[in-house]
C-alpha cells in the first residue's frame, strides 16, 4: 500500500473568523485607541494651560471692588459763605465806556499822561482835554501831580449847561445830534419834554469842537531866514552855521513812547528816557534856544536845521549847549529830566516844518 501526504484544508469556519479579526476589527480597534489617546492628551493640555476662553470670567471680576466706587464729596450748603479773595489778573484793565453813564474824577499821579489816562478809561484823549479846559487850556503837557480831572463817561463833549442852552442848540454847537443827547442814559432826560437846568452838566456823545490852545513856544529862526538875531534877550544867533541833512536820528537811546503820543492835542511824542539820560541832536543845525521857557516845557532846546525843519527837546534836567552853537546829528545836547509840567522823567520831542508841526514818526528811522 502506498502512502499519500495529507494537505491542510483552507475553507473551514476557523479560518473565516481569523480573517475577520485580522482584516477588519484589528484596524478599527487600533484607530479607536489612538483617538482615545488624542482626546486624553487634549484634556490634560487644557488642564495645564488654564480655563478655556469660553469659560473665562467677565472682566468686571478682575477690577478691584473699590475702583468701581466713587467717594462722595462733602456737600456745601448753598448759604455757606465762601472765604476767598478775588483778584484781577491785571490792575491796568481798560474800563469800558459802555459801562459808565456818569463822569468820574481822577487825581493825577507820578508818571501819568493824558494819553495813558485815556487808554485806561477807554475814551479819546481829546475828550478829557475838552472836559478840563479850565485846568489844561487844551494842553496835555499842563498836567501836574495832584490835579483833579473830570473823566467823561464816553467820547464827546462833557459841558456845563448855560442859560438858554437847549438840546438842539448844544447838538448844533458841538457837531452832534439831538437824539445823541436825548437818549444817552447818563443825561436822564425826559425825551418828550427835555429840560436842561443851567449849571448842570450834560454829555454830548460824539460831539467835538475846535482847539482853543495857544502855543506859547514860537518857532525861532536863524538869521538867514530873516528873523532877528536876538530872540527873547537870551539867544544871540550868528549868521551861517551847520545845515541839516534831512535825515533824522533818534534823540534818545530808547525808541518808544512813554506818555503822550502824537495826536491833535499833543503835537509831539514823549520818548522814554530816565533822569540824566543823554539827549542827542536829531540832525545837524544851529541852536536857536537853550534854557528855561514857560509853557510847560521846562528846560528846552530848539535847533534850526536850516532846511525848514526845527526840532524841540523839552523837560530836560540840564542843557549841554548854548544859543547860536552849531551841532551835528548825534551830538549830546542835554540830559533828560522832568522839568516844567511833567509827571515823570521823559523827553518831549517835536519836529516842525516851516513852523507847522509834523508827526515825528514820519521822519524818525
Amino acid at each position: 500500500m502506498s502512502l499519500k501526504q495529507a494537505k491542510p484544508q483552507s475553507g473551514g469556519p476557523d479560518a473565516t473568523r481569523r480573517s475577520l479579526l485580522v482584516d477588519v476589527w484589528l484596524p478599527v480597534i487600533s484607530w479607536g485607541i489612538a483617538a482615545l489617546m488624542v482626546a486624553f492628551g487634549v484634556i490634560l493640555l487644557l488642564q495645564f494651560t488654564g480655563t478655556p476662553a469660553s469659560a473665562a470670567p467677565s472682566a468686571e471680576k478682575f477690577i478691584p471692588e473699590q475702583s468701581s466706587t466713587t467717594a462722595a464729596l462733602p456737600e456745601l450748603p448753598a448759604a455757606a459763605p465762601v472765604e476767598s479773595l478775588a483778584r484781577l489778573s491785571s490792575l491796568n484793565t481798560i474800563i469800558s465806556s459802555d459801562d459808565r453813564q456818569a463822569a468820574e474824577e481822577y487825581t493825577i499821579e507820578a508818571g501819568d499822561s493824558i494819553f495813558g489816562i485815556s487808554k485806561y478809561y477807554g475814551v479819546e484823549p481829546e475828550t478829557i482835554l475838552w472836559a478840563n479846559y479850565n485846568v489844561l487850556n487844551d494842553n496835555p503837557d499842563l498836567i501836574s501831580i495832584g490835579q483833579t480831572l473830570i473823566i467823561p463817561p464816553t467820547d464827546g463833549i462833557y459841558t456845563q449847561v448855560k442859560e438858554g442852552d437847549t438840546v438842539d442848540t448844544l447838538a448844533a454847537e458841538y457837531k452832534s445830534t439831538p437824539d445823541q443827547i436825548l437818549f444817552f442814559p447818563g443825561n436822564r432826560l425826559d425825551v418828550t419834554n427835555p429840560q436842561l437846568e443851567p449849571g448842570s452838566y450834560v454829555m454830548i456823545p460824539g460831539g467835538s469842537r475846535e482847539w482853543q490852545r495857544t502855543w506859547l513856544v514860537p518857532t525861532f529862526w536863524r538869521p538867514s531866514s530873516g528873523a532877528n538875531k536876538s530872540i527873547s534877550d537870551q539867544c544871540e544867533i550868528p549868521a551861517g552855521g551847520v545845515y541839516g541833512s534831512g535825515a533824522f536820528v533818534w534823540p534818545a537811546d530808547n525808541h518808544s513812547v512813554s506818555g503822550n503820543d502824537f495826536w491833535d492835542g499833543h503835537l509831539g511824542i514823549d520818548i522814554a528816557a530816565g533822569s540824566g539820560a543823554p539827549i542827542y541832536a536829531a540832525d545837524g543845525g544851529v541852536v536857536v534856544y537853550a534854557g528855561w521857557i514857560n509853557g510847560g516845557y521846562g528846560n528846552m532846546i530848539m535847533i534850526d536845521h536850516g532846511n525848514g525843519y526845527h526840532t524841540v527837546y523839552g523837560h530836560l534836567s540840564s542843557v549841554n549847549v548854548r544859543c547860536g552853537q552849531s551841532v551835528y546829528g548825534g551830538n549830546v545836547i542835554g540830559y533828560a529830566g522832568s522839568t516844567g509840567n511833567s509827571t515823570g522823567p521823559h523827553l518831549h520831542f517835536e519836529i516842525r516844518y516851516f513852523g507847522a508841526f509834523i508827526n515825528p514818526w514820519y521822519v524818525l528811522p
